[in-house]
């Protein structure tokens, strides 16, 4: 369970660096610029304690996934960015990805 705090943790780091991304406006913005250095940092620092315990494909498909997901949401709740049917869609397929690499081992060798 550790491991999925830290990934957590990473996820949140992740979130907050890309957001700040956008507020850097190209790295001329000092502040939000240190903060998109020190949130990446913090999210592969905790990106690799989680890899500790949980595999690199599932952490890493977890952290990509929820990552975009997150960042698509903020677009839109924040930044005012219209939500189309076609990234709604592609959200879901992330988000099934992610599920179905979460999957027990019994059921994916069944469908396959």
């Amino acid at each position: 369970m550790k491991g999925y705090n830290y990934l957590a943790i990473s996820i949140v780091g992740e979130v907050f660096a890309t957001t700040m991304l956008k507020l850097s406006k190209g790295f001329t913005v000092f502040f939000p610029s240190l903060f998109v250095v020190a949130g990446y940092l913090l999210s592969f620092y905790f990106l690799a304690l989680c890899l500790k315990s949980i595999p690199l494909s599932i952490a890493y498909a977890i952290w990509a996934g929820a990552g975009t997901a997150l960042v698509a949401l903020i677009g839109v709740l924040i930044w005012g960015e219209v939500p189309s049917v076609v990234k709604l869609f592609g959200i879901v397929l992330i988000i099934g990805g992610v599920v179905m690499l979460n999957a027990p081992r019994k059921i994916t060798e069944t469908i396959s």
